[in-house]
């Protein structure tokens, strides 16, 4: 079962800071789960929410704001916003990166990026899996390229989302660990997908994931995990 660090290391370190991928990194997790919206420079920015103020001294839309504008706001901690380049630049391809698309138009210009990074760098397709509850943005990379893993999120169970997989032709499917129930598991995997679940923080929780063979689980707190 493998062991991704959520948002970096979000149980130890600010959420989506190259300060917390670097402490996820430290142990030897298979993977990194980060979330990117893209600013109004163009630039695509690691950060969860559409706005600023949960998680730094800011307030607005990240759509709103360049990317200069951006670096002037910090974390509770003092870190600043990092941009997907500069998350690249960290996990240096250590281990597998789950890149969420959370804000709108952002499957195009990170599957630009990528690929960028793979040509250039020692970065490989088979380093990234590329996942989002908004299933139309990857249908835009599905239509663009089937060079890139797929993973479909949800808040329900998985039976609701196993068409948009099939379609896709998707990697894995990622459930939300509260109500996720072995069965699905089961039908998920036996249909040939990998099961990444969400967001796994108590030792019950990591005892029924590997019970039930689930693939990955997605933690706030990898050195626990």
């Amino acid at each position: 079962m493998k062991i991704f660090g959520h948002r970096g290391a979000a149980g130890l370190v600010a959420e989506n800071t190259l300060e917390s991928i670097a402490e996820a990194l430290k142990y030897n997790v298979d993977g990194i789960e980060i979330d990117v919206h893209k600013c109004k420079s163009g630039e695509l920015i690691v950060i969860h929410d559409e706005t600023l103020q949960r998680t730094t001294n800011g307030k607005g839309k990240i759509s709103e704001f360049t990317l200069q504008e951006l670096k002037r706001y910090k974390t509770g901690e003092g870190y600043s916003i990092p941009t997907l380049d500069e998350v690249l630049d960290v996990v240096n391809a250590k281990c597998t990166l789950n890149i969420e698309l959370k804000g709108i138009g952002t499957a195009i210009p990170v599957i630009e990026l990528l690929e960028k990074r793979i040509k250039d760098s020692k970065w490989d397709y088979d380093h990234f899996i590329l996942s989002s509850f908004d299933h139309s943005q990857l249908f835009q990379i599905k239509l663009k390229t089937s060079a890139f893993k797929l993973g479909v999120l949800t808040e329900k169970n998985i039976p609701s989302i196993l068409n948009v997989a099939e379609t896709l032709e998707a990697f894995s499917v990622h459930p939300p660990i509260y109500s996720l129930q072995k069965e699905e598991v089961t039908l998920a995997k036996n249909k040939g997908y990998k099961v990444y679940t969400w967001t796994v923080n108590d030792t019950a929780k990591i005892a029924s994931s590997k019970t039930w063979k689930i693939d990955g689980i997605i933690t706030d707190f990898p050195n626990f995990a």
